[in-house]
């Protein structure tokens, strides 16, 4: 289960990274690269933890994520900053 300021979400086995969960939810989040390049998904992780698929080469500091190349582990609550919802 996926926890943000506007709701809890079902994650998706389908789903390749937390930020495609997040897409898919109707959340819309600064992005650049998909890969931990860059770091411009910067996200804060308020509880649970995540697996990276690789490595990120952004800084991940304590207490944030790069969900576009990470999967939750079980729930896991995000605070998401200048979030927008797209009606589904």
């Amino acid at each position: 289960m996926l926890t943000t300021s506007t709701g809890n979400y079902l994650v998706s086995p389908q789903d390749n990274s937390l930020l495609e969960t997040l897409e898919r939810t109707g959340h819309q989040i600064e992005y650049q690269c998909r890969q931990g390049y860059c770091g411009a998904c910067r996200t804060t992780i308020s509880a649970g933890s995540v697996t990276y698929n690789t490595d990120p080469l952004a800084v991940v500091t304590p207490g944030s994520i790069l969900p576009c190349c990470c999967k939750a582990d079980g729930d896991i609550t995000l605070t998401i900053i200048a979030t927008t919802t797209v009606a589904a």
